[in-house]
This record gives C-alpha cells, sequence and structure tokens, in this order.
C-alpha cells in the first residue's frame, strides 16, 4: 500500500467523476455555508466557532454518508440514482451525527494533550464512518473496529492524510487570507464553498485506504 500510488488513484477518481460528485454533494455544501454565514451574521464574528461545528453537524453527515455509499457503489462498477443516495443517507443520519459527535470529542481532548494525541486518535478513526456507513455498525462499535483496522497501518495511513490535507488546509489558509476585511458576501460564501467541496476529497482517499486494507486479510487467505 504505497500511500504515493493511493493518492495518484484517488485524484484519478475524484477527476473522472468530479461531475457527479458535485451534483451529489454540492447543493448540501452550498447550504451548509450558507446556513453557517447567516449564523454568523446574526451572531457577530466573534462567536463560538461551536456554533459552526453544530451546523456542520447536521449536514456533513448527509453529504458524507451519501458520497461514502456512491464511492461504494462505483467501485462495484454500479451508477446510484442521488436521490437513493441521498435517502439512505438520512436513514443513516442519526447514528453518523452521533458518531461525528463522539469522534470529534475524543480528538479535540486530545489535541488538548498536546496536539500529537488528537493526531493519533484522529488516525485511528478514520475508518468509522465507512464501517458505520458500509457495514451498519453502531458508532462505539465502528470505532472500536477502526482501531483495529489501523493498527499496523498507521503510519502509512498518516502520510496519506497529511498528504491530502496539508495542501488543502494550506489552501484554505490562503484563499481566507486573501479575503478583504470589509468581503462581498457572496465571495466569502464562495470561497466557503470551495474549500468545503474540496475537503470531500480526503473522504475519497480514505475510502481507497479503507478498500486496500479490508481486502487485504481475504487476499492472504
Amino acid at each position: 500500500m504505497n500511500p504515493l500510488t493511493v493518492l495518484r488513484d484517488s485524484l484519478y477518481f475524484f477527476r473522472r467523476h468530479l461531475v457527479s460528485i458535485a451534483a451529489l454533494c454540492l447543493p448540501l455544501v452550498i447550504l451548509e455555508a450558507l446556513c453557517v454565514q447567516l449564523l454568523y451574521g446574526q451572531l457577530g464574528k466573534d462567536a463560538s466557532m461551536s456554533y459552526g461545528l453544530l451546523v456542520g453537524l447536521l449536514f456533513y453527515p448527509l453529504y458524507s454518508a451519501a458520497l461514502i455509499l456512491y464511492l461504494d457503489a462505483r467501485s462495484d462498477g454500479h451508477e446510484p440514482l442521488k436521490r437513493n443516495l441521498l435517502a439512505r443517507a438520512l436513514q443513516l443520519w442519526p447514528s453518523f451525527a452521533l458518531l461525528v459527535a463522539l469522534s470529534s470529542l475524543l480528538i479535540m481532548f486530545g489535541i488538548s494533550l498536546f496536539i500529537l494525541p488528537g493526531i493519533w486518535v484522529m488516525t485511528n478513526l478514520v475508518f468509522a464512518e465507512y464501517l458505520l456507513v458500509l457495514r451498519g455498525m453502531a458508532p462505539v462499535a465502528a470505532m472500536r473496529e477502526s482501531f483495529q483496522m489501523v493498527r499496523g497501518n498507521f503510519w502509512r495511513i498518516l502520510v496519506c492524510m497529511l498528504g491530502v490535507m496539508a495542501p488543502l488546509y494550506l489552501f484554505n489558509g490562503i484563499t481566507l487570507g486573501l479575503l478583504p476585511e470589509e468581503v462581498n458576501p457572496l465571495l466569502e460564501l464562495l470561497v466557503s464553498v470551495i474549500n468545503s467541496f474540496l475537503q470531500l476529497f480526503s473522504t475519497v482517499v480514505l475510502f481507497r485506504l479503507y478498500m486496500l486494507i479490508s481486502e487485504a486479510p481475504a487476499a492472504r487467505s
């Protein structure tokens, strides 16, 4: 499992299916960004980031679960209907939202202990969402199983995560830094949507890793 190969294959898939991924996820990404913008417009820019996280908790499980289902279907050669993917994502929302909340709390607790424990926790939880969506596991069971899957693959997974997240965070920081102090709300919304949509590439990369690790025991047997 070469990290560079994983990143290259994921980028090829993301570019090839960009239109389908955008059609599936972009409306929810736009709605999420709009809600966050309106919320902070009312509360002020100095309001706690936790409000934005709560809005994300409403929308992220929907488009993330739909994307995972789409990736799984495409890996089997199927072209699923978007309304079916979204309907299934809506069914998964309660357990997915709980998983995201629990994972976020663990990661933030780890980060409060000098950052490195937070990175360790985040890396070990990377497959929890896929296990919940694709195997129907409960949130806590999916988190435990993710720790098991990561065992023996931690550093390769971490390299892949850094390889995709570092450029995305850098791009996000640059674009936000270039915005003027008195920014046009439409421009601010556009930048937020673009950054959030590009983050979906990490879901593609982690799905590729999930498939490779899931198939490894079968390949050895």
